[in-house]
């Protein structure tokens, strides 16, 4: 099957407690090809989930019972629907909301009122981020750290629980591990893990590493300052 046509069947979860909002975006998802389902808050969304996985998640912030925010943190936390995308589309525009978006594990946060051709373009690169192989190992061991992208987990040498973490922090970690040593720019890593034509800003990244920071410890992924980070090598 085509990367297209698995990218046109694609199921969209989409949360908003606006009526107006909720049928603008159906009209012009359904239009470009994709199955809609509709929830009206957190917890509604969550229930339907749980029951039928969608593959992408548009996600509002201000919503009532579970705002979007913690309805993000329970999705990456939850052992099935953590490596979903997750996009956040709120009014909410200052940088600390937008911080606090990733900090939860969106992968794309973008303010209202949206442009519905650029909300389709990110959706499109979203879901073909989730269907974009890659030539890297399935494993890649690494100091003492084993990354294993079948399990989507992380070990570390001694220790008998691994390390889970939401899908995009997974494949930072792995792509810088994958060449130690290497020193990547901002640009650089949002191009190569979060794709050129999805809309994300450089603070992304510096939030990510942070993440993986208090998964991991500080001493595996290194500052180079004015430049980038690198995996220790």
């Amino acid at each position: 099957m085509e990367t297209a046509e698995i990218m046109a069947k694609a199921r969209i979860l989409v949360v908003d407690d606006e009526e107006d909002i909720l049928q603008l975006l159906r009209y012009n998802l359904e239009r470009a090809g994709y199955e809609v389902v509709e929830a009206g808050d957190g917890a509604a969304a969550m229930a339907i989930a749980q029951r039928e996985p969608p593959d992408l998640f548009v996600l509002d912030v201000m919503m009532p019972r579970m705002d979007g925010i913690d309805t993000c943190r329970r999705i990456r936390e939850h052992a099935t629907l953590r490596k979903i995308p997750v996009l956040m589309l709120t009014a909410r525009s200052a940088e600390e909301d937008h911080v606090r978006g990733l900090d939860v594990g969106a992968d794309i946060y973008l303010t209202k009122p949206i442009s519905i051709p650029l909300l389709l373009s990110q959706v499109r690169a979203m879901l073909r981020s989730t269907q974009r192989g890659d030539d890297l190992p399935e494993i890649v061991r690494v100091l003492d750290l084993e990354i294993d992208r079948l399990r989507y987990v992380v070990r570390r040498a001694g220790q008998d629980e691994p390390i889970r973490m939401p899908r995009k922090e997974f494949e930072l970690l792995r792509f810088l591990a994958s060449t130690p040593g290497r020193v990547y720019s901002r640009q650089d890593l949002l191009d190569e893990v979060w794709g050129r034509d999805v809309f994300v800003v450089d603070r992304t990244v510096d939030v990510h590493v942070r993440k993986l920071r208090e998964k991991i410890g500080d001493d595996y992924i290194e500052t180079v300052k004015g430049v980038g980070y690198r995996f220790r090598d």
